[in-house]
């Protein structure tokens, strides 16, 4: 958990599960930038995922009727999550 504190406040809105190893792997290849892509494109959606929400999550305060939508949106996207990462640990 002490690695997560030390993340910048910015950072902190994405996901730091995906963000510590991108950070790792780039520091490990000097920057270059097509080594690290696979922990780049699960930052990337991760960020997508977080950023398809957010007004759906600001229109809340407003729209009270739209919770049960934003309710069956973040079921789904932890459905999603959950099935790519038994996807990838059956690999």
């Amino acid at each position: 958990m002490s690695q997560f504190s030390a993340l910048p406040s910015p950072m902190n809105q994405a996901d730091p599960s995906l963000l510590i190893p991108l950070n790792i792997c780039r520091h490990k290849e000097n920057y270059l930038t097509w080594k690290c892509d696979d922990e780049r494109h699960a930052y990337d959606k991760c960020q997508y995922d977080e950023y398809d929400i957010r007004p759906l999550r600001r229109s809340l305060w407003t729209e009270p009727e739209l919770t049960s939508s934003y309710m069956r949106r973040m079921k789904q996207l932890s459905k999603e999550k959950r099935e790519a990462r038994e996807a990838a640990s059956d690999e």
